[in-house]
């Protein structure tokens, strides 16, 4: 049962790269913010590594959860599929992208104007008049991406007569789990 879950999480997560509807195309990802306050956002998972779990995100590099990743880079990730009944909690590190050859040719995988996101002159959060009223620049400098290293994975599918819960650790290089009370 264990290994068909664990091939279930992989599926359900390239899933959610390829299919243009599928829940986990996006994901609440949890950060600490100061004063240790808790701070959600959803992101769009933009690629899936499943040899090392390795998951990937795009942001403006001056957001809030860019600063929170540099305080403490231990993040959470939530997916949901309301109609499995699935969920998966991913903990990990978050780490941004470095490497301005691999920048390039993600940015290069952003399709018509889903590149503006990362080009306003104001940073996200800024309080402006009107939506009408964000400028925007030419060149890429606010693009960033960021990777999560899951090192612990529980699902949860809410089935009858009795749910299901795991917990996929990352221990001594290999994933290992073990059955919880839900």
């Amino acid at each position: 049962m264990k290994d068909q879950k664990w091939e279930g999480i992989i599926s359900e997560l390239k899933a959610g790269i390829h299919a243009p509807s599928h829940p986990f195309k996006f994901s609440t990802l949890a950060t600490l913010g100061l004063g240790n306050l808790p701070r959600l956002r959803t992101v769009r998972i933009r690629d899936f590594d499943p040899q090392n779990m390795r998951l990937t995100f795009f942001t403006d590099s001056r957001s809030k959860k860019i600063l929170h990743i540099k305080e403490n880079n231990k993040v959470s990730l939530l997916f949901y599929h309301p109609e499995k009944l699935l969920q998966l909690r991913l903990e990990g590190l978050a780490v941004r992208e470095k490497d301005e050859q691999v920048l390039q040719g993600l940015w290069d995988s952003i399709k018509g104007p889903g590149q503006l996101d990362y080009r306003t002159t104001s940073a996200p959060g800024t309080e402006i008049q009107s939506p009408d009223k964000i400028e925007y620049m030419k060149e890429r400098s606010f693009f960033s991406a960021v990777y999560i290293l899951p090192f612990k994975i529980e699902l949860v599918q809410l089935s009858r007569p009795h749910h299901i819960r795991i917990r996929f650790s990352k221990r001594e290089g290999d994933w290992k789990s073990d059955y919880l009370v839900p």
